[in-house]
């Protein structure tokens, strides 16, 4: 049996991810904890993730779950999932790291803790999504130059960080795909006589408003027709069954850093 600990575990994807792991053959929720002053602190895992009680207690350190479990998942923010990586690093124990909002800084450094722990990080843990990141890649390699590529993401009112991090990864793998550098021709809003459009932008634009899941569009459009690739989700269980399954994978791993590409063979 696999133990499992969720950080943020009271949080909208921290209890999903907990509750999925309940419904998975093989592995176990085996801890989970908040930061230091949440009112869950202390309180049984039942208050977090529903059920009968567990006789296990939210933690308040992420230092207060790592000696029971064998992988780490972390849907927190940048900074804390970092906290938690070198904590996590020190101990040897792997994660899987689903925040969103990462600088370069920051995805440099936690390149640097992986070197002792097998990390998966990516933006987003759907399979649906991931497949999507492969066919934006071949997609923009076949249309080439002849298409113009927009970027349209939408997230519920909540959300932090913008564009999603789902979006950015769009936009990097197109970009890659054409030999262009996204900080060179990431257009994120346009207003006023901005004039014509280049031809080498791709545009990421955001919404933000009421409970929306998440939503991504890829628009490749020339003169006379477009294609469209959309995903949808429904809710965030496609999100948390994709954390664990990266759960069981990264376990048997080497030491590093792995996107969710890898855990599904699709890299």
């Amino acid at each position: 049996m696999i133990r499992v600990a969720v950080a943020g575990i009271a949080g909208r994807m921290g209890s999903r991810v907990a509750q999925i792991l309940g419904e998975t053959e093989g592995v176990e929720l085996s801890a989970g904890f908040e930061f230091s002053g949440h009112p869950l602190v202390g309180k049984d895992l039942a208050q977090a993730v529903g059920g009968a009680p567990t006789g296990k207690k939210i933690g308040g350190r992420v230092e207060e779950v790592l000696d029971c479990a064998d992988v780490l998942i972390d849907f927190t923010n940048p900074a804390s999932s970092l906290e938690n990586l070198r904590a996590a690093s020190a101990r040897g124990t792997p994660m899987v790291i689903g925040s969103t909002g990462f600088t370069p800084q920051q995805l440099e450094e936690a390149k640097k803790l992986a070197v002792s722990v097998p990390c998966v990080i990516s933006p987003n843990m759907s399979v649906g999504v991931n497949i999507l990141f492969r066919l934006v890649a071949e997609a923009t390699r076949l249309l080439g130059e002849d298409c113009d590529i927009e970027i349209i993401e939408a997230h519920h009112r909540f959300k932090k960080d913008a564009p999603s991090g789902t979006a950015l990864k769009l936009a990097r793998v197109a970009a890659q795909a054409l030999g262009r550098q996204l900080d060179e021709v990431g257009v994120y809003a346009r207003h006023g006589i901005i004039g014509e459009r280049t031809g080498t932008e791709i545009g990421i634009q955001t919404i933000r408003g009421g409970d929306i899941t998440g939503e991504h569009t890829v628009i490749f459009a020339s003169l006379g027709e477009r294609i469209e690739l959309v995903h949808k989700a429904h809710n965030r269980d496609n999100f948390a069954r994709g954390a664990v399954r990266a759960a069981i994978w990264v376990i048997t791993r080497p030491h590093g850093v792995y996107e969710m590409g890898d855990v599904l063979g699709i890299k």
